[in-house]
């Protein structure tokens, strides 16, 4: 979809990434860097210095120490995190439950461990889970459940209830939970993030991934991590080393300034994108086109069952083409047969936004509705 919204002269919404730029102290302290020593390979694991600002701002978060030699390894980007995640504790054969609608790595994760993906669906406009189909997919006694929390692609923020459900069933079938926590920082009121690893009897089932891309808008720098138990981490480290060696040592080192960043910076991050969520909501709204709301993440999706199109990634097609906004089809996301649902994201400057609605003011008109 960015490729065709590249060769359409379209607003892209698709891929999630912002239009803006990292930090000015971030990107300062990058350019500082070009002229220093850091281009050869740091220390396969994560530069001491950067293990040890991430150690200290994620102590703060998660509720107890962690110890950045040993519950800590430095991934490029959370997406080889969590195939890292995967490769650490899954064998060939076993099963690994997954929650639908998902960020579509997930699934190929699994398969590329040898892994078998169990779904259980999440149900919206509230995507929240059904207990006993969530007990039904432990009974199949899985080596872990994946968690996306808050959740790409529907925005999705688990309650403590929520998670508490999911920690007794891990604890009881003797399961892992590989969390991917990219959006953390990323949280509309009243709803709040919650560590999966910082519940109850959880710091040794959980296997904490994340990354910078998100909350420091350097989704091209590829700076993610593995935060776990140094049982768990000495494993993983082995598995990364053979998957990248490692991450980029002047990006790590340029990234340090933004681990160092005060609460300040994560307040005004979140007030940035609860602006951005209104603005784009409302702008929905007042086009009377139906939406989910997300309650985390920067992504939101559109119904698109007024349109009566059977495939959904015919219709982003036309929307590139014949509107001009990016999107990307819900169906990508959903292991059940779902065609309804398109997503954007609002991860864009507010003029990008608001052309944007303006060009879907016209999506009525510009796209026939089909009749089956």
């Amino acid at each position: 979809m960015p490729e065709l919204s590249k060769r359409t002269e379209t607003f892209n919404l698709s891929q999630g990434f912002p239009d803006f730029d990292p930090p000015k102290k971030i990107l300062e302290r990058l350019a500082q860097v070009t002229g220093e020593d850091f281009h050869q390979y740091s220390v396969t694991w994560g530069a001491q210095n950067f293990r040890e600002a991430l150690a200290e701002k994620q102590s703060r978060l998660m509720g107890r120490i962690i110890d950045p030699n040993g519950e800590i390894v430095v991934t490029c980007g959370s997406t080889e995190a969590m195939m890292a995640a995967m490769l650490t504790v899954a064998n060939p054969g076993d099963k690994v439950i997954v929650f639908s609608p998902f960020y579509e790595n997930y699934g190929a994760d699994a398969i590329l461990s040898g892994a078998n993906p169990v779904y259980v669906p999440l149900y919206p406009p509230e995507f929240r889970f059904d207990p006993e189909e969530l007990e039904n997919a432990f009974r199949q006694h899985p080596k872990a459940l994946i968690l996306c929390n808050p959740s790409n692609p529907c925005g999705k923020v688990f309650t403590y209830e929520e998670l508490r459900i999911i920690a007794d069933l891990a604890k009881k079938y003797d399961a892992f939970v590989i969390t991917d926590e990219v959006y953390e920082h990323i949280v509309y009121a009243p709803n709040r993030h919650i560590y999966f690893a910082s519940l109850p009897d959880m710091w040794e089932r959980t296997i904490s991934c994340s990354s910078l891309s998100k909350t420091y808008s350097i989704t091209g720098w590829r700076l993610g991590y593995i935060i776990a138990p140094p049982h768990i981490i000495d494993a993983a480290k082995k598995v990364h080393d053979f998957l990248t060696v490692g991450a980029a040592a002047p990006l790590q080192e340029a990234a340090v300034t933004g681990l160092k960043f005060g609460e300040d910076y994560y307040r005004d991050l979140q007030a940035k994108y609860t602006h951005k969520r209104d603005l784009f909501l409302k702008g929905l709204d007042d086009l009377s086109i139906a939406h989910t709301e997300p309650q985390g993440a920067y992504y939101v999706l559109l119904d698109i069952s007024e349109f009566g199109f059977s495939s959904d990634l015919e219709f982003c097609e036309v929307l590139a083409r014949d509107v001009g906004v990016g999107a990307v089809p819900g169906s990508s996301f959903f292991r059940e047969n779902i065609h309804r649902f398109i997503r954007l994201h609002f991860a864009k400057k507010d003029e990008t936004l608001s052309e944007a609605l303006n060009r879907l003011e016209s999506m009525r008109k510009k796209i026939p509705v089909r009749k089956n």
